[in-house]
């Protein structure tokens, strides 16, 4: 697979990444992908020994794997593609390639920030997280769909109608893209900045 990918993507060298323990969102919130049962694999263990041995994989301790990836992402400018299946990751802008799908997929700045604050919306059941009842993608899409990228916080913010609980979920949500990264409410003068 690891060799199809590279042929796939013509890259010539790579980076894997594994979630370590002590994962600083458990921490924000203990039920945090609570509701996921333990259905690993019967050889799980070995094969993250295999990526380590053979593939040189790095374990991410304190935070997930695909922060790292965001994190290499930005700090590339451009020079990589995460290869992933997870659609969490097209918040993060630049080169994806999907090695089920067999497709690749560029994604802008403003692109991802909307990703972002959609998913806020509709929420993430896989994670334990709940975005606003009775709002799925396509509501979440449109709600934001007539508003300019500095407006969608706000429009979010509204729609939740509970501080609290939105900003929560758009820190569970947010995927680093610089080290120790983590999602603040915008100001008046960062939402100029996006």
């Amino acid at each position: 697979m690891m060799q199809d990918i590279l042929a796939d993507t013509g890259s010539t060298s790579y980076k894997v990444y594994l979630t370590g323990g002590d994962n600083f969102r458990r921490e924000l919130d203990p039920n945090y992908k609570a509701n996921r049962p333990d259905s690993r694999p019967a050889h799980w263990l070995a094969v993250r020994e295999f990526l380590v041995t053979q593939h040189k994989a790095e374990v991410c301790h304190g935070y997930e794997a695909d922060d790292q990836l965001g994190i290499e992402q930005d700090k590339e400018h451009g020079s990589t593609v995460i290869c992933s299946i997870d659609k969490d990751l097209l918040q993060i802008p630049g080169k994806h390639y999907n090695f089920v799908k067999k497709s690749f997929q560029e994604v802008g700045k403003d692109e991802g920030l909307k990703r972002l604050y959609i998913q806020s919306l509709v929420g993430d059941r896989s994670d334990n997280i709940f975005g606003i009842a009775g709002i799925g993608p396509v509501k979440a899409e449109q709600a934001l769909a007539e508003l300019l990228p500095e407006e969608w916080y706000d429009k979010c913010r509204e729609l939740y109608n509970d501080d609290e609980r939105y900003h929560l979920n758009m820190k569970l949500l947010y995927i680093w893209q610089k080290p120790n990264d983590m999602w603040t409410p915008p100001t008046l003068e960062t939402q100029h900045e996006t």
